[in-house]
């Protein structure tokens, strides 16, 4: 049994209309290097993002109590262990605290505010500040300290 070659159809060899067009376009996206951008935009940020917490360096107290949870950022006063006061990151008087408060507290004296005081200052100084801010009207004031290690 012999088998025989069919001939392409179409008359004399020819290949379509186009003539020799092997081709057609390709019609799939390359993901390789859409993939290869992601992930070295995952490692920039990564990287990037413990570098982006920002504070005064303090060396907090430690307790077992649970962290809260907050809906936004609240406003966290720093009380440093040379004395030094900060409002966020910058420098302030115990004087200057209570305006500039009013002037940023956007939900007035039900704002949200942290008080953090270094473990080596004195419990009076720490207790004056949260006097200062209670006796101004804020309701919300609150304690900041690390969680004691597990064993």
């Amino acid at each position: 049994m012999a088998m025989a070659a069919a001939a392409p159809s179409g008359g004399g060899g020819r290949r379509g209309r186009r003539g020799g067009r092997k081709h057609r376009p390709m019609s799939e996206i390359n993901m390789t290097p859409f993939i290869d951008v992601m992930l070295v935009l995952l490692i920039i940020f990564m990287v990037a993002a413990p570098l982006l917490t920002t504070g005064v360096a303090l060396d907090l107290p430690q307790t077992s109590a649970a962290a809260l949870n907050a809906d936004k950022p609240p406003l966290i006063v720093s009380l440093k262990g040379d004395g030094k006061l900060y409002l966020m990151d910058t420098e302030i008087t115990l004087t200057d605290l209570l305006p500039k408060l009013q002037a940023i507290a956007k939900t007035g004296p039900d704002e949200r505010i942290f008080v953090r005081g270094d473990k080596a200052i004195a419990y009076g100084k720490v207790a004056e500040l949260m006097a200062t801010l209670t006796a101004a009207g804020y309701k919300k004031v609150a304690l900041v300290n690390e969680p004691m290690a597990q064993k």
